[in-house]
């Protein structure tokens, strides 16, 4: 990022301060530039090749629609390593981004006939070039799409297991199943098998109106260490309590959901509500480029809009780290060095 000036305003401090990142998904994450000239390369329509209007919709169907088309754009394994490395290239240049846990969906691709190791050795070509050139590190979280069977789930995850790259460090889920239900009970088996090979575990939910008691499912049957999204456990107190008593990890994204969910008074986001509440919650930018943010927009928009002064906007940050899934000696050197970074950057805030 840029030089420090002598001061600084509020804003300029939320993009500066270093971050780590534990919810975006890589498909997600396409530059629309890269994405339409991806699909032209292999012969996939869009039904725009606008780079300015590629990414509009205002319902998570219709979004849903454009992240099916952003999968089988990519299709080897250079393919594979540039959206990877342009998607950290973009964190670091526009947040200060340290360290991210990237969810990829293997499913997606080899469905489309794609052996898995050109999907995961592009991608990791493409995330340590990141890290040589910027020193940003970034590991794995394979992803079940939700709209796929429980059979190519657990195909896919004794294929990660088979084919196990340092970088691949926990299983999770995404996108929806057919019935718009948040489809946890359909990949239990494979939570399972997950688990027994040592890899760590969250899940989206608790996300959608009424979901509220698939928090508990998710830690108790599937096991889960953390949670993404899970904004739905406000609606019922006894599941709160327990959110806040276990000292559930929640990697909570402000931009999307207040899109895809209606919820466009940034001020009254279930976020602030969850903060307040006493939640564990880490701020991410899910599909930065396909809601037209940023990791760095993200803290702006959030902090501001909630009231969160920059204490809380530390906080926040150190909760990235404290909530990863880092080795404890990895996870006390990245928080000593963002305290370390922070703590500087506070000098120069006006």
């Amino acid at each position: 990022m840029a030089g420090i000036g002598i001061k600084m305003n509020y804003d300029d401090f939320l993009r500066r301060i270093p971050k780590a990142e534990l919810h975006m998904h890589l498909i997600g994450s396409i530059r629309p530039a890269t994405l339409i000239e991806l699909a032209k390369k292999n012969r996939v329509t869009l039904p725009t090749n606008d780079p300015a209007e590629l990414y509009n919709y205002d319902n998570i169907v219709d979004f849903l629609k454009i992240f099916d088309l952003a999968a089988p754009s990519m299709v080897d394994r250079d393919d594979f390593a540039r959206v990877s490395f342009e998607t950290l290239e973009d964190g670091v240049k526009l947040g200060n981004l340290k360290y991210r846990e990237m969810f990829f969906n293997p499913t997606s691709h080899t469905m489309e006939g794609i052996a898995y190791t050109t999907v995961i050795d592009g991608i990791v070509d493409g995330i340590r070039e990141a890290e040589k050139r910027y020193g940003v590190k970034c590991r794995l979280i394979a992803a079940i799409h939700r709209g796929h069977t429980p059979s190519a789930a657990q195909a896919m995850i004794e294929e990660v297991v088979d084919h196990r790259r340092d970088e691949v460090i926990g299983l999770g889920s995404d996108a929806l199943p057919a019935d718009g239900t948040e489809g946890l009970e359909l990949f239990v088996e494979t939570y399972a098998y997950a688990k027994q090979h040592g890899l760590k575990l969250t899940a989206h939910c608790a996300e959608q109106p009424g979901t509220a008691a698939n928090y508990i499912y998710a830690l108790d049957t599937l096991k889960c260490d953390r949670i993404d999204h899970g904004y739905r456990v406000l609606d019922d107190p006894r599941v709160l309590a327990r959110a806040r008593d276990e000292a559930t990890w929640f990697t909570c994204a402000p931009t999307s959901t207040a899109q895809v969910y209606g919820w466009p008074d940034m001020s009254r986001h279930p976020i602030r509500s969850m903060v307040e509440q006493g939640l564990r919650v880490t701020l991410n930018s899910d599909d930065p480029p396909m809601f037209k943010t940023d990791i760095g927009r993200e803290y702006v928009v959030a902090c501001n809009a909630m009231g969160f002064d920059a204490d809380k906007a530390t906080e926040l940050a150190l909760n990235g780290v404290d909530g990863s899934w880092l080795d404890d000696g990895e996870r006390r050197s990245l928080r000593a060095a963002f305290v370390r970074e922070i703590a500087e950057l506070r000098t120069h805030l006006a």
